[in-house]
């Protein structure tokens, strides 16, 4: 029996007829945002930074480093040449490390349509400036919010290259600019919901890293399900207190953007943070686990300026903490996990969602500084 929508995706079909869209990076991600926009109907090009993997996308339809055993649509078209790849571009999706998304955008700049809407498919912070990456976009084009979206969600690549059934969202500033977006990468696998809330669903991808890397670690010293569950349930109040705290609604986290995202990040084996976190906690160093995964795990840059923002606003994310401490190597692997709810010995609410009540570590030194006035 064909479960498959055959009619809404030849309808997705017809209103991506013609809509010629940009994938810049030909990484697992990248790459598999071009599947989706190619069987979604659109007419696509992918830019690879090395010739070598734009030929065999090009000749052979696969990228056989990050996308094995995966045959890519016959109608994508793939280049090392950014004007040739970005030539008429409505949507320009970006699939770039964090830390290299401003010099891309740079190189880019030059050939852009006026009108492009950039997407951005990165999860993670800039470590220089703790901007995310739709910060990132308008401070380097200065483009008004109505041109920068993201789309985020559970989604890890390989499984999707598969076809297996997903979803994500898609936000922007301008609804009917999300409403584009989520329509050209609307496929018959994967479904693209719609949101303003901009903050929130890019820091949802954010932050699910850094919760991650730690059941990874947990995971590798060879702790139970008891311990990964309460990193989850009280890595999700973290992201959610955090997200808050710069804007976010938390409906947005409690959603595929958030809990979706944080669950899968969490429990595949595909996740690149988790697989990160577990060979860290088998005693691998930073400089070892990079070289086992010849990938960047975004949640390992994303951990310092994503604790300069918390202590900055008085947010206190002690998960995210004990992940920074195991990181530098002032805390053991096997010590992360016994003391999750509160950064001390005083029973806490498990989250509170008040943006505008500062955290405890910033009432305390505003008490400090009354006092020495």
């Amino acid at each position: 029996m064909n479960t498959r929508p055959i009619p809404i995706v030849a309808a997705g079909e017809r209103r991506n007829r013609g809509r010629k869209v940009a994938v810049i990076g030909a990484g697992s991600w990248g790459t598999t945002v071009a599947k989706v926009l190619c069987d979604a109907g659109c007419d696509v090009r992918i830019w690879a930074r090395r010739p070598e993997v734009a030929s065999e996308i090009q000749v052979a339809k696969r990228n056989s480093q990050y996308l094995p055993g995966i045959n890519l649509p016959k109608q994508l078209q793939a280049t090392s040449d950014l004007a040739a790849a970005l030539k008429g571009a409505r949507l320009v999706f970006l699939a770039v490390p964090s830390q290299t998304l401003r010099q891309n955008l740079l190189d880019i700049e030059p050939y852009l349509d006026r009108r492009s809407v950039l997407v951005s498919l990165v999860k993670g912070v800039e470590k220089t400036t703790t901007m995310r990456m739709s910060e990132v976009i308008a401070d380097t084009l200065d483009l008004e919010p109505e041109r920068i979206g993201v789309i985020s969600g559970p989604n890890i690549a390989l499984e999707i290259a598969k076809e297996q059934p997903t979803g994500a969202v898609a936000s922007c500033a301008s609804l009917e600019v999300a409403q584009e977006i989520a329509t050209a990468a609307s496929a018959p696998y994967f479904r693209t919901y719609v949101n303003t809330d901009v903050v929130g669903t890019e820091l949802g991808g954010v932050l699910k890293n850094l919760i991650a890397l730690a059941i990874g670690i947990v995971d590798g010293v060879g702790y139970g399900e008891n311990t990964k569950a309460a990193i989850i349930t009280r890595g999700l109040a973290e992201m959610t207190e955090f997200a808050v705290a710069q804007g976010a609604d938390p409906t947005t986290l409690s959603g595929l953007a958030g809990l979706g995202d944080l669950i899968t990040t969490c429990q595949s084996p595909l996740s690149r943070n988790n697989t990160a976190g577990r060979l860290i906690g088998q005693g691998y160093t930073q400089e070892e686990t990079r070289e086992q995964m010849q990938q960047v795990a975004e949640g390992i840059t994303s951990v310092a300026p994503v604790l300069e923002i918390a202590r900055e606003r008085g947010i206190v994310m002690p998960i995210v903490e004990q992940v920074q401490m195991v990181l530098e190597g002032r805390m053991a692997p096997k010590d992360l996990g016994p003391h999750l709810a509160t950064e001390d010995d005083v029973p806490q609410p498990e989250l509170s969602l008040n943006a505008t009540k500062p955290g405890r570590w910033r009432r305390l030194l505003d008490r400090m500084r009354g006092h020495a006035e």
